[in-house]
């Protein structure tokens, strides 16, 4: 049985927790989010099965039940999958943080003219996370005109978190190959690995162990959801442990088809200790972005 959204402040509240961070949650304009969402209702290319998604409704519902949750920090983490739409959802992130002060200053790129320029334009203007979806996007993370943009987050030390790995669908753009050959060239890259890489696990574990800017984010890993297709492997769970200043509470909200409170039950029973729940599921999300929680709820 999930816990339930009822029970989740509870969960953290026994941790001694203020709340959660979620580093791993979406928002996007309507009219793209409902493009998204066909697409997990068809269970089309990139989706591979049937995914029905629990929250729908509109963003300021969705906000609402994040803050029952207890979730006082997250991302809205829109990503461009075509030349030119990068900065329309950049500008309609961004006006989302204004009218949520719980929610991270988000962004995103994509390969084409001029994406250096604006990726300076939004570090300047206080971005805090940027996304990247190399599946849904169709692009290498080596792409030549990519370079100038890596170099450019890696010194500012603003987070970039990037579904690389082949789950649920590979495509000759994921894998760990060119995360990899980034993170050569730019080695102070602040790199948060969404869904730890599935399902090369391994590999994505190595690269943080490696790399000491690189962190994972545990977003639907272990839930009954993803076990069925990619199965984490079990003894990975002592390195993972050892990386626990890196691991990050990720979960896709809206975007699950399950109970917000299975992914804190999933992590939970790993049995690695409530220390390193408390890091996974606020101290580690804090001590990246910085904490402003108590700032956010007197905006409120």
């Amino acid at each position: 049985m999930s816990l339930e959204d009822v029970d989740v402040p509870a969960w953290w509240q026994r941790l001694g927790l203020p709340g959660l961070f979620d580093v791993h949650v979406h928002f996007l304009p309507e009219r793209v989010q409902a493009k998204v969402w066909e697409q997990f209702d068809l269970g089309g290319p990139l989706i591979g099965r049937p995914w029905p998604i629990r929250y729908r409704g509109s963003d300021a519902e969705r906000v609402e039940q994040l803050r029952a949750l207890g979730v006082r920090r997250f991302s809205a983490l829109s990503y461009a999958h075509r030349p030119g739409m990068a900065e329309f959802l950049n500008e309609w992130a961004s006006a989302l943080a204004d009218r949520v002060p719980e929610c991270l200053r988000s962004a995103t790129f994509f390969p084409e003219d001029g994406v250096e320029e604006y990726v300076e334009k939004r570090l300047a203007a206080g971005a805090e996370v940027f996304k990247v979806h190399v599946q849904v996007g169709a692009f290498d993370l080596r792409d030549p005109g990519l370079d100038a943009v890596w170099g450019l987050l890696a010194e500012a030390g603003t987070p970039v978190v990037i579904h690389a790995g082949s789950g649920p669908v590979g495509t000759e753009f994921t894998g760990p190959d060119p995360m990899r050959a980034v993170l050569e060239r730019h080695p102070r890259l602040t790199a948060v690995i969404a869904h730890m890489g599935s399902p090369e696990y391994r590999e994505f574990h190595e690269l943080a162990e490696r790399f000491p800017r690189v962190h994972l984010d545990t977003t639907m890993i272990w839930t009954t959801f993803f076990e069925e297709d990619a199965p984490y492997p079990l003894d990975l769970l002592p390195r993972l442990r050892d990386l626990g200043d890196r691991v990050l509470l990720g979960t896709d909200f809206p975007n699950i088809p399950y109970p917000y409170g299975h992914q804190l039950e999933v992590i939970e029973e790993l049995g690695l200790g409530d220390d390193w729940l408390r890091a996974v599921c606020w101290e580690n999300g804090t001590a990246l972005f910085g904490d402003r929680e108590s700032r956010a709820t007197s905006r409120r």
